[in-house]
């Protein structure tokens, strides 16, 4: 966690299930409803952003990428021509 202050808010608006249910939720766990909240923002927010960041590639897939990395192509007319039009943008 964060040494900062607690300075930001976020509000939410809940029906009256989600409101009973949150509470509940938290008194089992022995938190408050912001500590259960925040506690179960932060960690569906990291499985979340993982999942985004993360590729998973076939034994396939992982293969041909590595072969690629390790053997890449030589530049054909059109990548030597997309990188000539970027040296001239950059000014060099």
């Amino acid at each position: 966690m964060s040494t900062m202050t607690k300075s930001d808010r976020i509000q939410i608006r809940v029906d009256e299930f989600a409101k009973n249910k949150i509470e509940r939720a938290a008194r089992v766990s022995h938190k408050s409803v912001s500590e259960f909240v925040i506690s179960n923002a932060i960690a569906a927010a990291d499985k979340l952003l993982k999942d985004h960041d993360q590729v998973a590639l076939s034994s396939r897939d992982w293969e041909l990428f590595y072969a690629a990395i390790l053997n890449p192509p030589k530049p054909n007319k059109a990548l030597r021509a997309a990188f000539k039009r970027y040296k001239s943008q950059q000014g060099k």
